[in-house]
């Protein structure tokens, strides 16, 4: 009795339930520890293993069932136990078969994590990148929202190739979805980020396998996916819109650089990255820890420098865009554009400066409200000349969320005298949306038009109507990333009014008033601009 018992001792510390059964699969005895409360091991006798395990691990226990002799013992077979209620709990089987108990098997389970609650297969498919992402502004912001919010990343190697199936693989696809859908806090806040790679926002307090789950989803369908999943917590505390942006832009820079595929770069370091960057980034504005380079902007038909655009340059990075884009996101962009108002402004004001004139660029971004135009107009209140010889330049790096509000401040700013620009049209699908909708002095047409503007005739064709256009508008033009005097004389004569490029002078620290001869041989540059 003894050594019986000590067996007993040794078989419960290898494994959670102690099963017999039949050849057939119907099972003869249970002890131990069920799938769940609601399933005890005892209710499992009479019932067949078959039935209580999901449709893949049927077959994976009926293929060694098929295949074990008296004496052997099979490898361990991952299975997926019904545990009442609509939930499920993974497992790990080894099967035995005893001379003296033959034909009848004994078997070792070993639970692996807690029962889960299967998806509802009609849930609602993923949402977009876009969509889960202002589905993430709602729930974060949401009052009473739970301090214990967790984004998790679930990558499912074998996805994209099961379209190959047809509608298994739609079924398929549809299914993880649909289990991604009800893992998250709501029902609906999971979005499908590519083909293979999803992220969803939930309640970690809810405790759910969804690895296994998705791995079990393509088992029952024949396929092996390669599920990786990954969380990271989000502080809802104290300023949860600014997490929010920073969380808005991580996403982005995961997508971008290959998310989880490169350790470096996963959520946890992107996040973390970010707000130590908009830290710097605010004592970079506060300290004015950046420099401005100007470059100039010529009259077409007379060569001579009409203005110059102040561009601003950062320490240690390899240009403006990625750091324009942060501050845009996490709403730091408009003190750096007034603080970039006030060092072109300095410079405005060295002796020797009176016949200079700057263009400043300001974020759409800026416009949301009245505090860039009122600090603008504030630092110009004492030299009210000085707004003369300024130039805003209105970038689609950030777009305009009303357009007649911000028309109204860009009035207030002309009726001042500086003059109001728009950059880089063309380049965004807002453009002819600000030319309608904003009164403006000039229009800069975006590079992109103007590079093939020797050898495409559609690029000339649209360039001469577009000038067309603003003319009609009175509105004048400038045409940038010019590279060849060729380029200038066709945009000349296209009747563009000012030009910008590598073809008359690079930014540079200082304003160059007079212009290097030009060098015909010189055919591209690097293309500097801001954002």
């Amino acid at each position: 009795m003894q050594n019986l018992k000590r067996l007993l001792g040794f078989a419960f510390a290898a494994s959670d339930l102690l099963i017999e059964i039949h050849p057939q699969g119907k099972v003869v005895f249970a002890m131990g520890s069920g799938p769940s409360t609601d399933v005890l091991a005892e209710t499992l006798v009479g019932s067949s293993i078959f039935d209580g395990v999901g449709k893949a691990s049927a077959k994976a226990v009926e293929a060694v069932l098929a295949t074990l002799k008296p004496g052997t013992r099979s490898p361990a077979v991952e299975v997926l136990f019904a545990a009442g209620d609509s939930r499920v709990r993974r497992a790990t089987v080894r099967l035995f078969m005893m001379p003296d108990l033959a034909p009848h098997i004994s078997g070792a389970v070993t639970w692996e994590g807690p029962a889960y609650r299967l998806h509802d297969p009609q849930s609602r498919p993923a949402l977009t990148p876009g969509a889960f992402l202002d589905r993430a502004r709602d729930v974060l912001t949401a009052p009473g929202a739970s301090a214990d919010l967790a984004v998790s990343f679930v990558d499912v190697s074998g996805l994209q190739a099961a379209e190959a199936l047809g509608e298994a693989g739609e079924r398929l696809n549809a299914r993880v979805q649909a289990a991604l859908q009800a893992a998250s806090v709501d029902g609906n806040s999971t979005g499908q980020l590519g083909p293979e790679r999803f992220a969803l926002l939930r309640d970690r307090s809810v405790d759910v396998d969804l690895a296994g789950e998705v791995r079990e989803l393509g088992l029952s369908e024949g396929l092996d996916l390669g599920v990786r999943a990954t969380e990271v917590g989000i502080d809802v505390g104290g300023d949860s819109l600014n997490t929010l942006r920073a969380l808005r832009f991580a996403v982005e820079g995961c997508l971008k650089d290959g998310g989880l595929d490169r350790p470096e770069l996963t959520f946890t370091a992107s996040l973390s990255r970010t707000l130590r960057n908009a830290d710097a980034f605010r004592a970079m504005v506060r300290d004015r820890g950046f420099e401005l380079h100007y470059q100039p902007i010529v009259d077409l038909k007379t060569g001579a420098v009409h203005h110059f655009e102040a561009l601003a340059r950062f320490r240690g990075t390899n240009g403006p865009a990625d750091t324009i884009h942060m501050a845009e996101e996490l709403a730091l962009i408009e003190s750096f554009d007034v603080a970039v108002a006030e060092k072109a402004l300095g410079r405005l004001r060295r002796p020797g400066s009176g016949l200079l004139k700057f263009a400043v660029n300001v974020s759409g971004a800026s416009l949301a409200d009245d505090r860039y135009v009122q600090s603008l107009l504030r630092m110009t209140a004492a030299r009210p000349e000085e707004r003369r010889r300024l130039i805003v330049e209105i970038t689609e790096s950030a777009a305009l969320a009303d357009v007649d509000a911000a028309n109204r401040r860009l009035g207030a700013l002309r009726a001042a005298g500086i003059k109001v620009c728009i950059d880089d049209f063309g380049a965004g699908s807002a453009s002819y949306d600000y030319l309608r909708g904003l009164s403006v002095d000039t229009v800069k047409i975006d590079g992109k038009f103007v590079e093939g503007v020797e050898t495409d005739p559609r690029a000339r064709t649209l360039i001469g109507h577009l000038v067309e256009l603003c003319g009609s508008l009175k509105v004048a033009t400038i045409a940038e990333m010019i590279e060849t005097q060729g380029a200038a004389d066709i945009l000349r004569d296209l009747g563009v009014d000012h030009g910008q490029g590598w073809l008359f002078g690079k930014a540079e620290a200082e304003p160059r008033t007079q212009l290097q001869a030009l060098d015909p041989g010189r055919r591209m540059g690097e293309i500097v601009g801001w954002g």
